[in-house]
């Protein structure tokens, strides 16, 4: 990357200019944080196995339609992507009760949801991503009626794809976070798909292979990201 135009950094990636103007080489980091930054450490090898596992699943998304910001990974922790205006707006989409929702609802960790729930959040470290409503982000013009309704129905669909895909190497996708931008006059997935976004529990065990072992200090962290790697690429 030294030849390279450094762009951003973000808490677990940093982006640099591409080889064109519609590209861009997305580099990920070993840094862990967790609340908000309040917690910060490391875990290794964590760049290497995020940038697999997240290249595997855009892989197999866009195989099934649906358009990424994924190019191609180009070493261990660098990928392609195609630039493009990332959407303020996170949505979380969650199959079991887990995490905050637990919290918020008074409700045990683990209860599966009679339907899968989508939530809009803020993009902003600074405020702590503040859930947000549909009114929320058209008063605020965060996004159009079109790319909200578009948002929330490529993430369904994303849904009916990656819960299966996770079944199939004994993995509940508990929940995790998506984030869209714009590419050409459409709305594209955009960031990464790994443990540091999602909660994924062993099927049988009920073990945590995500980050959740990072936030909650329960040790093993580089084992349960390695075995979900594992996992992943063990898939056709």
């Amino acid at each position: 990357m030294a030849n390279r135009k450094f762009l951003y950094e973000g808490k677990a990636k940093m982006l640099y200019e591409g080889d064109s103007p519609d590209e861009l080489i997305q580099v990920f980091k070993d840094d862990a944080t967790a609340f908000d930054g309040k917690k910060k450490g490391s875990i290794g090898e964590k760049g290497k196995l995020n940038n697999t596992i997240s290249s595997k699943i855009f892989e197999f998304l866009e195989a099934e339609g649906i358009k990424t910001h994924f190019l191609k990974k180009i070493s261990d922790t660098e990928a392609i992507v195609r630039k493009v205006e990332i959407i303020p707006v996170e949505v979380v989409i969650r199959n079991i009760a887990a995490g905050s929702l637990s919290k918020r609802m008074g409700i045990q960790e683990g209860l599966p949801l009679n339907e899968t729930i989508v939530e809009f959040y803020y993009k902003s470290d600074e405020l702590g991503d503040p859930m947000i409503n549909e009114d929320h982000i058209r008063a605020f013009e965060l996004a159009t009626d079109e790319e909200i309704a578009f948002i929330k129905k490529e993430a369904i669909k994303i849904n009916s794809l990656l819960d299966p895909f996770f079944a199939k190497i004994n993995i509940t996708l508990v929940d995790y976070k998506l984030e869209f931008g714009r590419y050409k006059g459409e709305v594209i997935l955009a960031d990464e798909i790994s443990p540091d976004g999602c909660r994924l529990w062993d099927r049988e065990t009920g073990e945590r292979l995500d980050k959740d072992r990072f936030r909650r200090d329960l040790g093993k962290i580089e084992e349960s990201y390695q075995e979900v790697c594992n996992r992943v690429m063990a898939t056709s």
